[in-house]
């Protein structure tokens, strides 16, 4: 059982990447939210990974942290979803907007991601009610093994900031990570002044 991959990113796409490790590329299938912080081809990669495992054949998911494998897996033990929605979810929420929908009983918001109807958002939301507190806990708590010093909820909240102010959420992602690198920031008025400088400089 493969846990995490550390390589050159030698392919990328929107929802699948290759990594090659000792000689071996490994191509693996990512969200969305995993895709915006994981650099160009040429980089290194480091992927915390689900082996999907079935009779006919074994499938690599890869995730930028911990808790977004975790989320993924509780994700595919809720019945009726599979890795399919289950990475839809993670790519058109994030992390953070699908825990609170969640919490919150918003079963409309899931109903936005293609392939989730109206029977499938109750569920996730019955299914998954009590278990997103304490994921929710582990983001806020600071570092998850790659979710970086500021916590994802609070990248995340700053990277809405920015979309909402006209900016591409690949492009207001990438600010942030520019703008906090190597700090300890959190005050998220002083993470999304940074992300500004950052976007504001050549």
């Amino acid at each position: 059982m493969i846990g995490s991959l550390r390589g050159t990113l030698v392919d990328k796409g929107s929802l699948r990447v290759t990594v090659e490790v000792g000689g071996v590329g490994y191509e693996i299938q990512i969200p969305l939210s995993t895709y915006e912080g994981i650099g160009d081809p040429g980089g290194e990669v480091f992927l915390w990974i689900h082996t999907h495992v079935r009779k006919d054949s074994l499938s690599l998911f890869g995730f930028h942290s911990k808790t977004e494998r975790r989320l993924f897996e509780r994700l595919i033990s809720v019945s009726g979803i599979g890795t399919k929605i289950a990475l839809a979810l993670l790519s058109g929420l994030g992390v953070v907007d699908l825990l609170r929908a969640v919490r919150d009983r918003e079963s409309g918001v899931l109903q936005h991601v293609p392939g989730v109807g109206r029977k499938t958002a109750e569920r996730l939301v019955v299914e998954l009610q009590d278990r997103v507190g304490s994921l929710l806990q582990e983001i806020s708590a600071g570092p998850d093994g790659g979710e970086g010093p500021a916590g994802e909820a609070r990248r995340e909240d700053v990277i809405s900031a920015l979309v909402n102010l006209g900016y591409r959420r690949k492009e207001a992602s990438e600010a942030v990570e520019r703008g906090t690198r190597g700090t300890e920031q959190n005050n998220l008025e002083t993470m999304l002044k940074e992300a500004l400088r950052a976007l504001s400089s050549p």
